[in-house]
């Protein structure tokens, strides 16, 4: 292991640093207030497709390419100040789409496990084998199943809530919520989990209320929602991020607005953010807000900056992405 021995740059030495580097820097106040707003390494990596690089021989005989440190020819500050500003755009654009999912998940979950019984969330039989079955923690040593996990982290987040009607239920009813009000105070994570381990019948009941076939594509599809959630709300890049969960795509002619996806030409799974967007786009029809949603969409991604070295394309958007029916079914003016 390599100690770390890199100095503590001022801002001015982190505007030379830049420079040295081959970034234009026309303004050095503006880079000054950019790098104060940002950081160099939030700055550095929206400008990370415009390094340069070349080919090396690897010992076994194969080639890949190295990464340099020094920039393109051409590669401007503006055009990072430019892409950050799309980013929070997209990020914000993203998480309405989120709340929108997330606060319906919650209803559907808390009225279908309701009507089978107000604790359906504590009973074994509402839940998959795999998911009630006990088995010892590799770390503590202790006979835990996935669902005492997850009522675990249910009874953490209950006993933080500052919410009043969670105060009603722990004065009033000793602590007992029905799963109708749980709902309210679980996060995304916490329902993708809860989903998970459904029941197929519960959860495919669940699922055709979103018009998903199986729950198997919207326990993925809650998962990558999730995941660009996560990304989204603690304000990391989001535009170009390769998809740690990707969003299943659909096989056949089961979804008809998302056959696309697995066309040729389509980007793969979890490349670049368009799978996700579109899957969550397909939610949106069966909740609220689709085609204001997506006509804001359309405006965003059509005001990508125009850099030399990164198009739309790195968000996995092809040529005419937005007349797929998906999106063309939502048209200026809904």
């Amino acid at each position: 292991m390599v100690a770390y021995t890199k100095p503590w740059l001022s801002i001015e030495q982190q505007i030379a640093q830049l420079r040295g580097r081959g970034l234009t820097v026309d303004d050095t106040a503006e880079a000054a207030h950019l790098l104060e707003e940002v950081g160099y390494y939030r700055l550095t990596g929206y400008l990370y497709p415009a390094r340069q690089s070349e080919p090396i021989a690897e010992d076994d005989g194969r080639s890949s390419i190295r990464v340099l440190n020094s920039y393109r020819p051409g590669t401007r500050l503006e055009h990072a100040a430019e892409l950050i500003a799309f980013d929070r755009k997209l990020r914000l654009h993203v998480l309405e789409a989120v709340e929108r999912i997330e606060v319906s998940l919650r209803t559907q979950v808390g009225y279908i496990l309701g009507r089978r019984s107000a604790f359906a969330h504590l009973e074994p039989r509402t839940f998959t084998p795999a998911f009630v079955e006990p088995y010892v923690d590799d770390m503590t040593g202790e006979t835990t199943s996935k669902h005492s996990k997850w009522l675990e982290r249910i009874d953490e987040r209950r006993a933080s809530s500052k919410e009043a009607f969670v105060e009603h239920f722990r004065t009033k009813y000793d602590d007992q919520m029905p799963i109708w009000a749980l709902t309210e105070i679980l996060e995304l994570g916490h329902l993708a989990n809860l989903y998970k381990g459904l029941q197929n019948d519960v959860a495919t009941e669940i699922a055709m209320h979103y018009a998903v076939p199986s729950k198997k594509i919207l326990t993925s599809w809650i998962a990558s929602t999730n995941y660009v959630r996560n990304v989204a709300a603690h304000q990391a890049r989001l535009f170009n991020r390769k998809l740690v969960d990707a969003p299943t795509r659909p096989r056949g002619a089961s979804i008809p607005l998302l056959v696309h996806l697995r066309d040729d030409h389509a980007p793969k799974q979890d490349f670049g953010l368009y799978n996700a967007l579109a899957v969550m786009a397909y939610l949106l029809r069966s909740i609220s807000g689709y085609s204001e949603w997506v006509n804001r969409l359309r405006n965003i991604v059509g005001g990508f900056p125009s850099v030399p070295f990164l198009g739309i394309d790195s968000m996995g958007f092809g040529e005419g992405w937005d007349r797929h029916e998906l999106w063309s079914q939502a048209s200026p003016g809904d």
